[in-house]
């Protein structure tokens, strides 16, 4: 967590990117750090592209250690929850994906009302048992260059999904990945590598 939190890519305004949206790891994704991920797309735009993974708890690992950390004084209203394993860039940085009817100074909210926010007020929040109704607490996120994701996605690396706010919050977290697919009616236990086709 960065003391003022600020966003790493700007919102996108236009609606011609993919922020809001969910990316789903394809079997052709081989990459331990992907396999079978979701991703929640926090920004996109000609710069690039970041999201955070939405399915994969780290073990053993719950936010009261994040907060004893940090030095939070915890009260007995905070919801206790996993900590999240949000992609391979900066995985010591903490980010709260969250509903958006809380936010701090540096919140970045998509029209869909789910929000990221890096900044530690929001943890203070939680602590007290004041925090969003919806939250998710990750280490790291994911990242890409200018192009990249485009890129993968003609390759057939990721599905695009709308997101759907009780499927990031409240699905468990097995389950979200087969789960995000079959919003547009896919199967994705029967699809191999060689059925991939362009997202």
């Amino acid at each position: 967590m960065s003391p003022k939190g600020t966003a790493l890519l700007p919102s996108d305004k236009e609606g011609l990117y993919l922020s809001g949206k969910l990316l789903i790891a394809t079997p052709a994704v081989q990459d331990s750090c992907f396999n079978k991920s979701v991703i929640y797309m926090c920004a996109h735009n000609e710069s690039g592209a970041m999201g955070v993974i939405v399915n994969q708890p780290i073990e053993n690992l719950h936010i009261r250690e994040i907060m004893e950390q940090l030095d939070i004084e915890t009260g007995d209203g905070m919801r206790d929850m996993p900590v999240h394993f949000g992609g391979p860039v900066d995985s010591n940085r903490g980010f709260v994906l969250h509903s958006g009817d809380v936010t701090t100074e540096g919140s970045l909210v998509q029209p869909d009302g789910i929000a990221l926010t890096a900044n530690v007020a929001i943890l203070r929040e939680m602590a007290d048992g004041k925090g969003p109704q919806q939250s998710l607490l990750m280490l790291g996120y994911a990242g890409w260059a200018s192009g990249q994701l485009e890129s993968e996605i003609e390759s057939g690396s990721w599905i695009v999904v709308p997101a759907v706010r009780n499927l990031v919050f409240e699905s468990e977290n097995e389950m979200k990945w087969s789960a995000a697919a079959a919003t547009l009616g896919i199967d994705l236990s029967r699809m191999t590598t060689g059925q991939v086709g362009h997202a």
